[in-house]
């Protein structure tokens, strides 16, 4: 293949924009397009508990002073992976966050509040911002029609003292899905079968853009669930347009007047287009120990399953625990289920719609607001051997706190289904 010519090069500047692209024209004040470097603006930051410390103690180390920091009001602290503390030294991080926090001025958010993903939708993100996080699933934010990225813990600190960053303009991949879900299918089938499709390393450092009458038609839980995953296949973000799905989302939160339409050009060019079928679709799992390695819930049925856990970032809204509680009511579990709401909001409205109590009768546990089993720090260790079927987002080796188990993800459906057969099932029979 022959090298690109100038008026190749200038062709393509003159192209329309992706979501990216625009977000990055407007932050580095570039015309920026696709393989760009550029500085740019933050609008928010946020750090976890996990990787918080290490951020703190480079800013430390650097020998910034408070006066010189200039991001503490949009950085935003939380703690959710030990949450509450199960150890001495994690205790310490934890205060070591709080202090800190309290010192530049910042935001901190204490054990019980909720997921950093969770509580960054439900407060601080909106349309059109440049989110950095010193997590990986920060590109959950790209729901909101954000560019939402995870770095390193000292990139995010540089973030913090500067307000700013270097960034690559990512290109992007269009993916484009028509057609209704069938019974038992939902934006977690379509996220799994879309990274099955790319690969766990099929869309490295590209940016995700979703379209079609069923991406526009799905309500924000599901596509903050395809967004918060988009980096399962290696993408730097995951991207919808701002549309009156947004516009709905916020003014609930009462952000109404942080609401602005956002598109791409209808020129934009992409990198590669890839087109779903939603109602060819049916539900599936993802089997140990890759996120891409999908295959149909049927091909599995019958595994006998030790534990089920529903929550996470990915799986932990007010909708999820719905569906869970339509399946498990009147019902009884017939292995460990573990309940966890992304945030407190999310668990007062879940105990008030009477879901919980369901939960708790079928022979469920709830537990706080946070991370614990899924990153493997508490509340729900796998044993030796053991077989868990989760709604969360990663299934490697080890990440459950065990390398000697298993890790099956499906959908919130799939799951309780399943905790009630003691073994993987098809959701359709209990919908």
């Amino acid at each position: 293949m022959g090298k690109t010519t100038r008026s190749e090069e200038l062709a393509s500047k003159s192209a329309g924009k992706t979501l990216a692209e625009k977000i990055f024209s407007e932050k580095s004040g570039m015309d920026a397009h696709a393989g760009d470097i550029v500085i740019a603006k933050i609008d928010a930051i946020a750090l976890q508990d996990g990787t918080a410390p290490l951020a703190i103690r480079q800013i430390k180390e650097l020998g910034v002073t408070k006066e010189k920091i200039k991001a503490a009001d949009v950085t935003h602290f939380f703690v959710d992976h030990a949450a509450p503390s199960p150890r001495r030294e994690l205790s310490n991080d934890q205060k070591l966050i709080n202090d800190f926090a309290e010192e530049i001025g910042a935001n901190f958010n204490p054990p019980g509040e909720g997921i950093i993903h969770q509580l960054m939708v439900e407060r601080h993100v909106n349309p059109g911002d440049l989110v950095i996080g010193a997590d990986s699933h920060t590109c959950t934010y790209g729901a909101l029609g954000a560019f939402a990225t995870g770095m390193g813990s000292t990139d995010v600190a540089i973030g913090i003292v500067l307000g700013k960053n270097w960034f690559r303009v990512p290109e992007t991949f269009r993916i484009e899905v028509s057609g209704e879900f069938q019974k038992g299918v939902f934006s977690k089938d379509l996220m799994l079968t879309i990274i099955g499709e790319l690969g766990v390393d099929g869309a490295t450092y590209k940016a995700l853009e979703f379209h079609g009458d069923t991406i526009d038609s799905m309500d924000m839980d599901s596509r903050l669930t395809m967004a918060n995953m988009a980096i399962e296949c290696g993408a730097k973000a995951g991207l919808f347009k701002s549309d009156e799905v947004t516009k709905r989302y916020l003014a609930e939160r009462g952000r109404a007047d942080r609401f602005r339409p956002l598109a791409p050009d209808k020129d934009a060019e992409y990198e590669k287009e890839l087109h779903f079928d939603a109602s060819d679709l049916e539900p599936v799992v993802a089997k140990p120990h890759n996120v891409d390695n999908v295959v149909p819930v049927t091909e599995v049925e019958g595994l006998k399953v030790d534990q089920i856990f529903i929550g996470t970032c990915t799986n932990g809204r007010l909708s999820d625990i719905e569906i869970a509680a339509k399946i498990l009511k009147g019902r009884k579990v017939k292995t460990r289920l573990l309940v966890g709401p992304g945030s407190r909001e999310i668990y007062v409205k879940a105990m008030e719609a009477g879901y919980l109590k369901i939960i708790v009768e079928a022979g469920g546990v709830v537990l706080p607001p946070g991370c614990g089993p899924c990153v493997g720090i508490h509340m729900g260790i796998l044993a030796d051997g053991e077989v868990c079927l989760s709604t969360q987002n990663r299934n490697f080796r080890g990440r459950m706190g065990n390398p000697e188990a298993y890790i099956y993800l499906a959908s919130p459906a799939t799951a309780a289904a399943s905790a009630v057969a003691g073994e993987i099932t098809d959701p359709k029979k209990y919908l």
